[in-house]
């Protein structure tokens, strides 16, 4: 048999698929007979009466917890009762409106009406020019009565119920629907936070509620009310002008955080919205729904401090300013205001911030009322402020150990040093300076080496020491310790503060002569242009209790995302320092002497015992505490009140910084930070501002 020679075999090959394309085009020219010509009245039919409608599945928001997993701010999920356009007339759009508002109205759910006629008596509820342009925007006569301009809504909605309370009610919805829009894609939200017997209502009648569609949506919320406020921040619908600037990510109605780590965090806690498809009849009854997308909550943020160490931390700042403002210590002072930092001297972390006054962050969701913000804006102890960080004071006598340090560490004084106070330094006759127990007892301290000095708060001892050094090598050493300038921690606003020096004078008072001795000497015991925050005190304190080891100030312990991993602390860092604008510093490592720093700590030591200005606080205390009371002028004649504390003394574990505004005396705050220490060790009591005993001298300006 002859085989096929290759042209044959390419012939056959070419004639079967010439055969096999035949069919295959009877087969399709068969089935869109069949569609368009057989079936195609009931398949236009079925295209006619069902839309397919795309919504969104918001994404629950992360929470933010204390670092033992309490929760201070989570996602509740809440239901929204929303409207879509259907292929209805207005008799039945009326007629559904008015049983929708019926439910409403039957579980004490509110809803929008802004249209501005009301009756019983017929009264317009805006006016004059407000007025005219409504009426010029919505075709009505100039000299048209609130009842005629009712009656011309009423005949344009086409609404024939003869009840004016019920026609009124429908029209409040038309009306919105009027001014905002809505179409058979985008839908009209008509109530929030309807509760769960509203829910089923609607959803087993839904052919009662044409157009009507139930969506679930996570609303904030503060679990702990106004505990850490100041640190957790809060998050509020978005502003037109972020939304521009996001709208690839967000919707005009989305939350965004606008303070505190609710805003520094933002890209963490949103998490990613889903999809659900709708389909519904043009008549507006639902016929299927499904999920297209899942949504993925936002991830965890967990902080580091305390919950329960937080509260008492605002409790007794609480007490002890209302102590101080009605002379629980012997004399009352307009104390406005104060903020505590405690923070582990190990590891920078703050395991409580707190402020008082402070304010409740839940009322800012949804938008916050005009009468709560006036009362906050409006308030001259400025509630909204995070005093902590983005406030600065002068620090008065707790910046004295930075000068002590200094002098020992050049050789300007040693441990044995003394200097005799007299009562007034006139080293320098143009510009004398008085030490405060001069100004109270008119005699100075006598001799007192460095220790003694601290535990005196000796001002003349300072002024000395201060002039020995100058002014070039306190900064040096007062910026190791990181004042004047940001610790990193990851909320807005932090302040810089001020350190004095020659550039920070020049800058302030650009028309004063130059630096001169005398800005030495204020320098030298807090005063002059030295302002700090409380948190960069707190700082300090724990660099001088851990051995002078500089420390990464946090009040972000992780973050958990939604599938159990945790970022990084570098991406976190690396996030933070790029969202806030952070540079990496590189602080020269003063390598402290520990002799030096263990003589400093001594007289921090003696403060708080035997003769100390805060003996009368920490007597009997429990635990040996090192510390150091302050009091500085303020703007206004004002004393401002500081005592900055760590223990135990034998093996520091936390610092705790307490500042009053205008608090008087430095040992008053010494008695928060007292009751502080004693929750963080477990033994504190219910009464947790015992009195202190009356100290029997002033501690003016130290």
């Amino acid at each position: 048999m002859k085989k096929k020679s290759g042209k044959a075999n390419i012939k056959f090959r070419y004639n079967i698929m010439t055969v096999l394309t035949y069919v295959i085009g009877i087969v399709l020219l068969a089935q869109l007979f069949n569609l368009q010509i057989v079936h195609g009245a009931e398949y236009r039919e079925q295209s006619n009466t069902r839309l397919t409608r795309e919504t969104t599945l918001e994404a629950a928001r992360g929470s933010i917890l204390d670092r033992t997993g309490n929760v201070l701010a989570s996602s509740d999920m809440k239901f929204a009762l929303e409207l879509y356009k259907t292929k209805i007339d207005d008799e039945t759009l009326n007629n559904s409106i008015l049983s929708i508002i019926q439910v409403l109205e039957k579980y004490g759910i509110s809803y929008d009406d802004d249209f501005p006629v009301t009756i019983n008596p017929f009264q317009y509820t805006i006016e004059g020019e407000t007025l005219a342009n409504w009426k010029k925007t919505y075709d009505l006569d100039e000299n048209a009565s609130a009842e005629e301009a009712f009656y011309d809504f009423k005949e344009r909605y086409e609404i024939s119920n003869e009840d004016l309370t019920e026609a009124r009610k429908i029209m409040s919805i038309r009306y919105q629907i009027t001014t905002e829009g809505y179409s058979s894609t985008k839908a009209l939200t008509i109530a929030d936070d309807i509760p769960r017997e509203a829910v089923a209502e609607f959803s087993e009648n839904s052919d009662k509620y044409p157009g009507t569609n139930i969506v679930v949506e996570p609303i904030r919320e503060y679990t702990q009310g106004t505990l850490a406020a100041h640190v957790i921040g809060y998050a509020s619908k978005i502003s037109s002008e972020e939304y521009e600037q996001r709208k690839d990510t967000y919707s005009q109605n989305d939350i965004i955080g606008k303070t505190g780590v609710e805003s520094v965090f933002e890209e963490y806690l949103k998490g990613k919205n889903g999809t659900k498809q709708i389909d519904m009849s043009v008549d507006g009854t639902i016929t299927a729904e499904y999920t297209a997308e899942e949504a993925v909550e936002g991830s965890d943020v967990v902080l580091t401090i305390d919950a329960e160490l937080q509260r008492v931390a605002e409790e007794v700042l609480a007490s002890n300013l209302q102590k101080i403002q009605s002379g629980g210590f012997g004399r009352a002072y307009a104390a406005t205001a104060s903020s505590c930092v405690v923070m582990d001297v190990r590891t920078g972390d703050i395991l409580a911030m707190a402020n008082v006054p402070t304010y409740n962050p839940q009322d800012f969701v949804g938008g916050i009322s005009t009468e709560n913000w006036n009362k906050y804006i409006n308030d001259s102890a400025k509630p909204l402020v995070n005093k902590a960080i983005q406030n600065s004071y002068s620090p008065g006598s707790i910046f004295k150990m930075v000068t002590a340090i200094a002098g020992l560490e050049t050789g300007a004084i040693n441990s044995n040093t003394r200097i005799n106070d007299t009562g007034v330094y006139n080293k320098y006759p143009d510009s004398p300076k008085n030490c405060w127990y001069y100004t109270d007892y008119h005699r100075g301290h006598g001799w007192l080496n460095v220790s003694q000095a601290i535990q005196k708060s000796c001002n003349y001892f300072f002024y000395e020491t201060a002039d020995r050094i100058g002014i070039d090598v306190l900064d040096q050493y007062a910026t190791y310790f990181g004042l004047g300038k940001k610790t990193g921690v990851e909320l807005l606003g932090e302040t810089d503060g001020v350190l004095a020096s020659r550039e920070s004078k020049s800058k302030l008072h650009p028309d004063s002569q130059n630096w001169n001795p005398g800005d030495t000497l204020n320098a030298g015991i807090g005063q002059g242009d030295n302002e700090f925050s409380p948190l960069q005190m707190a700082k300090y304190i724990s660099m001088l209790a851990n051995g002078g080891k500089n420390v990464d100030v946090s009040i972000v312990k992780t973050i958990r995302n939604a599938d159990g991993s945790e970022v990084s602390k570098d991406d976190i860092n690396n996030f933070v320092n790029q969202k806030l604008g952070l540079e990496a510093e590189s602080t020269e490592n003063l390598n402290i002497n520990p002799q030096n720093l263990q003589v400093i700590l001594e007289g921090m030591r003696s403060v708080t015992d035997e003769q100390g200005t805060a003996s009368s606080v920490f007597q009997n205390f429990e635990i040996s505490v090192g510390g150091k009371t302050g009091s500085a002028e303020a703007p206004g004649n004002k004393v401002n009140a500081w005592f900055a504390g760590f223990a135990p003394f034998e093996n520091p574990e936390i610092a705790v910084v307490v500042m009053v505004e205008n608090g008087g005396h430095g040992y008053y705050a010494g008695e928060a930070v007292r009751e502080i220490m004693r929750e963080y060790f477990g033994m504190n009591t219910e009464n947790v501002t015992e009195s202190a005993t009356a100290v029997p001298y002033t501690e003016s300006f130290r």
